[in-house]
């Protein structure tokens, strides 16, 4: 039996919330929105869920005013998500699982990402407050950057190729060239550009990647 996308019968904010927000993937392609990415092949390559699933969640948070779809200037045709502002406004609430996810259900070795002032390097709380400055910190201004568990596993998923990935008439194959990401020899772009701090909402990839990256061995500089 498929279950219907509303929440019938319940008429709370939180229900209407989960109606835009609480299908399987959306908060994962929302995160990856914060951290820069913003084309199709980029979602597709390093969350690895199929394209026809990506597409639709995707076109339902342009639907819901939460991204905006506009042409990428001097790419063609290609286009780009962006987050609007009430696309914005959701990020205390991806923060706050994030966080809650590191406390409940932690990765080996610790964090695998960390949240740092901009401004002074400083960490920066649950609360969205400077660990150094102690000013509340706008999304913006955050550095995402790796943290102690980052090796311990990827967020990515493993060859986009594979498990139902079609063509689609508005994505890009540019990024569609991240495979085992988990196999500790090849990354796809998206993680291997998360591997260095990066302010949040500007854009990770600024050209086409060509290839994988693959990972240095034990010992490698």
């Amino acid at each position: 039996m498929t279950l219907p996308r509303d929440y019938r019968g319940q008429t709370c904010a939180l229900s209407r919330a989960m109606e835009v927000v609480g299908e399987r993937w959306t908060l994962l392609i929302l995160r990856d929105a914060f951290y820069g990415v913003r084309r199709f092949g980029e979602f597709a390559a390093h969350l690895a869920v199929p394209r026809a699933v990506l597409a639709d969640r995707l076109a339902g948070l342009v639907a819901a005013g939460v991204l905006d779809r506009r042409p990428e200037p001097g790419t063609g045709r290609r286009e780009a998500y962006v987050l609007t502002e009430k696309g914005l406004g959701l990020w205390p609430a991806v923060r706050a699982l994030t966080d809650w996810g590191e406390q409940h259900a932690p990765a080996p070795g610790g964090p695998r990402r960390l949240f740092l002032h901009h401004a002074d390097g400083a960490r920066v709380g649950p609360d969205g407050h400077c660990s150094g400055c102690g000013t509340p910190v706008p999304p913006g201004d955050l550095l995402v950057a790796p943290g102690p568990g980052v090796g311990a596993g990827a967020e990515g998923g493993a060859d986009p190729g594979t498990d139902g990935f079609g063509t689609e008439a508005d994505t890009d194959a540019d990024a569609d060239s991240g495979t085992e990401v988990d196999s500790g020899t090849e990354v796809d772009p998206v993680t291997a550009a998360l591997a260095r701090p990066h302010r949040l909402l500007t854009p990770l990839l600024t050209s086409p990647p060509t290839a994988p990256v693959r990972r240095p061995s034990k010992g490698t500089p």
